[in-house]
């Protein structure tokens, strides 16, 4: 299954996807808020998250932004919460059998490495559920919601795999842009009068998925990854973040230094000392492109990325 499946009985929508990512990434980024307004809702929506509260009883409030200018106030509150398998919970305000509120429970089976993600939502009537089909497009909806997510998974998951794979340590700076990379690091180059390392990497290379819209052709030429290398050897990396691809730049999120130990032990002391009193944003782990990854933001708002690839 390598794209997503719909379909739906008198009171039920099911969609579900295999997703080359393991279970852990794909639970984490349907619980954060930081990944939630990338990618949720159907295509050409975009997200503001008010709250998010992953357990038992907890809230999540965000309003879903439509392509013509529409807000769609949102409520979800959490019945069940089982990290990494299983999420349950009340689409509506809240309450069990309030009218139009419908049951959703979502899945995260493993699958050799890979994460079975299945969605079902469950409508008190099948007029209930006739109404969101007819009034609100909700099954296509559901393709769209779940395809979103398996690009901005695939998306980041590239990006890390362009990340350096051999073990000298080495320190970079890298950089996020909202669509004009190339034109900022032509300008650094110039300044610095060093040359790109490795060439250009630009989203056109990325092997298209199946059940995913096609790229733009200007989204085709967007950089993916580019290497500069700066003064005193410091390495410059940077990568565009298009907002139809579910990335979205903003103050805060557009650098990080990026650290590579040479030991798995120097990362979790570097990791350790620099998250704490501070914020994870990904816990250290073993990663299925081959590093032990992880970030944080410190206690004073900087922004740090592990990426190791001792095997250890």
């Amino acid at each position: 299954m390598n794209s997503t499946h719909v379909e739906r009985t008198d009171r039920e929508i099911i969609a579900s996807r295999l997703i080359d990512a393991p279970r852990e990434l794909v639970f984490k980024v349907w619980t954060e808020p930081e990944h939630i307004t990338q990618w949720w809702g159907p295509t050409g929506f975009t997200n503001t998250v008010h709250e998010m509260e992953v357990k038992p009883g907890g809230k999540f409030r965000l309003t879903m932004h439509g392509p013509d200018g529409t807000d769609y106030p949102n409520l979800i509150v959490f019945k069940e919460v089982v990290v990494p398998e299983k999420l349950v919970y009340v689409h509506g305000n809240g309450s069990d059998d309030a009218p139009g509120n419908f049951h959703v429970t979502v899945t995260f089976e493993e699958k050799e490495g890979k994460t079975l993600l299945t969605m079902r939502s469950i409508f008190q009537s099948k007029a209930d559920l006739d109404y969101v089909i007819d009034k609100h497009g909700a099954f296509e909806g559901a393709r769209q919601n779940m395809d979103r997510m398996a690009a901005y998974l695939e998306t980041r998951i590239n990006l890390m795999t362009q990340l350096k794979n051999t073990n000298m340590s080495r320190v970079s700076t890298y950089l996020n842009f909202a669509g004009n990379t190339e034109e900022a690091f032509l300008f650094y180059r110039s300044v610095f009068g060093t040359e790109f390392k490795g060439g250009i990497q630009r989203f056109g290379e990325i092997p298209p998925m199946e059940g995913t819209p096609p790229m733009t052709e200007a989204d085709k030429k967007l950089i993916l990854h580019i290497e500069l290398e700066i003064l005193g050897g410091h390495i410059l990396m940077a990568t565009d973040a298009p907002e139809s691809m579910g990335m979205k730049v903003k103050p805060g999120n557009n650098m990080h230094i990026n650290l590579e130990p040479n030991t798995r032990a120097e990362t979790k002391r570097l990791y350790d000392a620099l998250s704490a009193g501070g914020e994870v944003t990904m816990e250290l782990q073993d990663m299925f492109w081959g590093a032990y990854y992880g970030s944080c933001t410190d206690r004073y708002g900087i922004n740090w990325m592990f990426n190791c690839n001792d095997k250890g």
